[in-house]
């Protein structure tokens, strides 16, 4: 059983000097302000730490653990206070939706990825508890969007750091404060750094069927030398997906290449997905795909960025809200009534690795 204590937020507990707020054992939260003004709450553990951004989309900016810097490159060395999405772009995790969510067409009128991952929480709130993974200190917020004659809904995600632990157990819950239904889409969108020599290992058949590529490059990412040999390294990876899992610094991903991948579950219902790293060590992901029935998948390698979105949880794939509207991948929520979606993600430890792949491989073996 769940047991924990609230502990409010408020700005007037941060400052430039990093202090401690909260603590429980080996846990410990620490408040600060970036020099860009944005607000940040560290939770340390035994194994290391993860960085937050309470106030602007709840995002994970980054984490570490076990001397491994999880998050991707990019261009900013910290967060900027804005709301438009590639102004501020380097954070380990962003929510992505509730209204619209992914790539916008010339058809579409919402923002890149909707407007979750920069949202202004008005509440925020530390959550000390105990449950049967052990202790944790979690971040948790509020949300409210609310446009007239349209949609009204709360957000409201949870992230539990546990004390002895480098996974984290990420939720956000949906809630529709209309009498009629509301439209949605989700996704967690979870940057790794990719590593040289790392091995992608995941519970999906390896075919053109289940990983499947987009050959196609958005607009707003379009390489100014042009783009000849990526549709080339595209055009293979159509027909033999297994081409990419192993990251090759010779293959080309500049600026983007998206898949989608359906994966198969586990008898707990969770999908697995790992970047096993030449030390042993592993980035891993697992969701549930009942609840975030699409592996959308990004890598993007260039001078200035590194990123690998090995598993982006999502109700859609990223083409925006009037082509999935096409393919029926809109969802509803009724008047009053709410979504939850659950994620873990963080690093296994080599053994866990090591256990996790042989029950990725009977996953995979078992739906042959």
């Amino acid at each position: 059983m769940d047991e924990s204590t609230f502990i409010s937020l408020n700005k007037t507990m941060f400052d430039s000097k990093e202090s401690v707020i909260a603590e429980k054992g080996a846990l410990k939260a620490s408040a600060f302000i970036f020099g860009s003004g944005v607000h940040g709450l560290r939770i340390t553990n035994k194994c290391g730490n993860v960085v937050f951004l309470p106030y602007q989309g709840q995002q994970i900016w980054s984490l570490e653990f076990s001397g491994h810097e999880l998050q991707m490159k990019s261009m900013f060395t910290e967060p900027v206070a804005t709301r438009e999405y590639l102004e501020t772009y380097g954070g380990f995790l962003l929510h992505c939706g509730a209204t619209a969510m992914g790539v916008p067409s010339a058809e579409d009128s919402h923002p890149l990825h909707g407007e979750l991952p920069n949202a202004p929480y008005s509440r925020a709130y530390l959550v000390s508890g105990c449950d049967g993974k052990g202790s944790y200190l979690a971040l948790g917020g509020e949300y409210r969007y609310t446009k007239a004659f349209n949609c009204s809904y709360t957000a409201e995600p949870l992230a539990k750091v546990y004390e002895d632990s480098t996974v984290l157990d990420i939720a956000m819950a949906i809630t529709n404060l209309r009498r009629t239904a509301m439209e949605y889409m989700y996704m967690m969108h979870i940057n790794f750094r990719p590593a040289d020599c790392g091995r992608l290992v995941y519970s999906a058949k390896c075919d053109p069927e289940h990983v499947r590529v987009h050959i196609n490059i958005p607009e707003h990412m379009k390489a100014a030398g042009g783009t000849g040999k990526l549709e080339e390294f595209m055009g293979k990876l159509a027909q033999d997906p297994s081409l990419h899992n192993t990251i090759d610094p010779e293959d080309i991903y500049d600026p983007e290449i998206v898949f989608t991948v359906l994966y198969e579950s586990d008898k707990n219902g969770e999908a697995h997905c790992m970047q096993v790293l030449p030390d042993g060590y592993a980035c891993y992901v697992a969701h549930r795909p009942s609840e975030l029935p699409f592996g959308v998948r990004w890598i993007s390698r260039t001078a200035d960025e590194d990123a690998l979105g090995m598993v982006l949880p999502a109700t859609a794939e990223h083409k925006g809200y009037t082509e999935e509207k096409r393919k029926g991948h809109i969802g509803s929520i009724p008047g009053g009534e709410k979504v939850t979606f659950n994620v873990r993600a963080g690093m296994l430890k080599p053994e866990e690795a090591a256990n996790m792949e042989k029950k990725i491989k009977r996953i995979t073996e078992s739906t042959v």
